[in-house]
């Protein structure tokens, strides 16, 4: 699966830029030069991957003019079995990845504007333009899921496996760390709060009266970095995108030169105007503020977790105690304040994985030692709160052991597995699907090496 998902990246940076380099085919004279099934795969399709490669820094093990068309004629197996066996995806799911890549070019050029002058098409027409290729990527990806579904590793799959690799084939390690956390967001004054509101409410009364444009607002005062650059305008948005305070005063707009009243969510206050809706999607900008918490209730907040955690090191009570009833964090406090990984679903952290602030900390610590109150950022509010942590294990950099490693292991060997299945199943397709290669082509060392019979 590892090669396949290298060439996933290839697409998505295909797909990205699509276009970009349309200048170079002025030069080429366009050939079918693969046909898989009824589908041909044409040398401009595979200058353009090329180009997009070099441009992108990737570079190929072998002749990138015999790695892009065998990937291409790949992805072309997956989508046919995928039409036979009516695998679908939703449009809303293809739009939402087609949106989140936008944003995420717009946010590497700086701006909506500069975006679309760089590929030199409005954002409506890259957006048509990408769709059919997202969507293909999703299907195959959705299929792939289909096929290796069904594989599961045992551990006597996974001993055998450790069991037969060369002592220096076995993986190694890094330090990991599991850590147990605590935080607690000071709580905000109400005459903040009340001077945020009112601020959003002064902007409002700004716009409806003509004085200024919202979206000239957006730019110069609000907190979300995302769309601030755009004027507050967000993409297209289905409602599950939105949380959910956010989405039911969105999604009840319905005059354009309207401003909502003032919305709270986790993430702070915000004012919404809509700009354009189509189906069950919708287009707005915003204006988010974030009320801000005095250093005298963050010193407080600080001192008062620095009383717990004295109260923990003098045993009236443990830190897994404190964790389930005094710490805010929701994802830790129901398993007694230890942290877990999203990455691989355990609890243990490489040094590298874990938020800044909290590996400064925990990199100093001892085994059983519980820290000082200290402030991190909430990577997903953006809001400043307080925490202390406690170093429940560390683990030193060693070659991977059956005891030690088991989940990272048992994820080696299911990739290994799915792969084994994908090229066992390539082949498969190789011998009942029409593929012709151009002559000119065929001189090449594939990785699936059944193209030519």
């Amino acid at each position: 699966m590892r090669k396949l998902l290298s060439f996933k990246v290839l697409l998505l940076l295909g797909v990205w830029m699509a276009g970009t380099f349309s200048y170079a085919q002025d030069n080429i004279i366009d050939e079918v030069v693969w046909v898989v099934g009824d589908e041909a795969i044409l040398k401009s399709d595979i200058e353009q991957a090329r180009l997009q490669a070099q441009y992108q820094g990737i570079k190929f093990n072998k002749d990138p003019y015999c790695v892009i068309p065998e990937q291409m004629a790949v992805q072309k197996l997956f989508l046919h079995q995928a039409e036979i066996d009516s695998i679908e995806v939703a449009d809303t799911d293809v739009l939402s990845m087609v949106d989140q890549r936008i944003n995420f070019y717009i946010q590497q050029v700086g701006s909506k504007e500069k975006f679309e002058e760089y590929m030199n098409q409005t954002s409506t027409q890259i957006r048509e333009k990408w769709r059919e290729d997202v969507r293909n990527e999703m299907i195959a990806d959705k299929m792939k899921q289909e096929i290796v579904g069904d594989i599961k590793v045992t551990p006597a799959q996974v001993r055998r496996y450790f069991n037969q690799l060369p002592q220096d084939s076995i993986p190694y390690i890094p330090t990991q760390v599991e850590v147990q956390i605590i935080t607690q967001q000071p709580p905000i004054p109400q005459a903040e709060i009340d001077r945020v509101k009112d601020r959003l409410r002064d902007f409002t009364e700004r716009i409806t009266s003509g004085e200024t444009q919202f979206s000239t607002l957006a730019r110069l005062y609000s907190e979300d970095p995302g769309s601030a650059r755009q004027g507050g305008e967000m993409d297209f948005m289905g409602r599950g995108q939105l949380v959910p305070e956010f989405a039911a005063v969105a999604f009840n707009l319905t005059d354009p030169k309207k401003v909502s009243k003032v919305v709270e969510t986790e993430y702070g206050f915000h004012i919404i105007q809509l700009v354009e809706k189509r189906g069950d999607r919708i287009k707005v900008r915003h204006i988010l503020l974030k009320p801000q918490v005095s250093d005298a209730d963050l010193n407080a907040a600080i001192a008062h977790l620095d009383s717990i955690a004295n109260d923990i090191r003098s045993e009236k009570f443990s830190f897994e105690e404190a964790a389930r009833y005094l710490s805010d964090d929701k994802n830790s406090r129901n398993n007694n304040g230890l942290m877990p990984n999203s990455v691989d679903g355990t609890s243990r952290f490489e040094m590298g994985q874990l938020p800044q602030e909290v590996a400064v900390v925990v990199d100093k610590m001892n085994i059983g030692e519980i820290s000082n109150a200290f402030t991190m950022i909430d990577p997903k509010s953006g809001k400043e709160k307080c925490a202390i942590v406690k170093l429940k294990t560390r683990i030193p950099g060693h070659k991977a052991t059956i005891t030690d490693d088991y989940q990272r292991l048992k994820a080696v060997v299911l990739e290994k597995l799915q792969n084994e299945k994908i090229q066992k199943w390539i082949a498969e397709k190789q011998r009942t699907t029409y593929v012709r290669i151009n002559e000119r082509w065929k001189n090449c060392e594939f990785e699936y090496p059944g193209w030519i019979h």
